[in-house]
């Protein structure tokens, strides 16, 4: 596994390539350690999954979605 502000720094990279999918860019390509990537709008569900893979090697807490309550 990459050190700490490797992994901060694909994080950061990702949520800005989502940003820009969300924006209506059609391509974002992210690189890093000499591999590139890239996404169009279809593969957001893609890019997600990869945001929130990092976000657990950093140890923050993914989103689960909603709760829902029932009574």
């Amino acid at each position: 596994m990459a050190d700490t502000a490797t992994l901060e720094a694909r994080l950061e990279e990702a949520e800005t390539a989502l940003h820009q999918l969300a924006l209506g860019q059609q391509v974002t390509v992210v690189g890093y350690d000499g591999h590139r990537t890239e996404f169009a709008p279809g593969d957001e569900s893609r890019l997600r999954r990869y945001i929130a893979t990092l976000r657990r090697q950093l140890g923050r807490q993914v989103g689960r979605g909603s709760h829902r309550v029932i009574f």
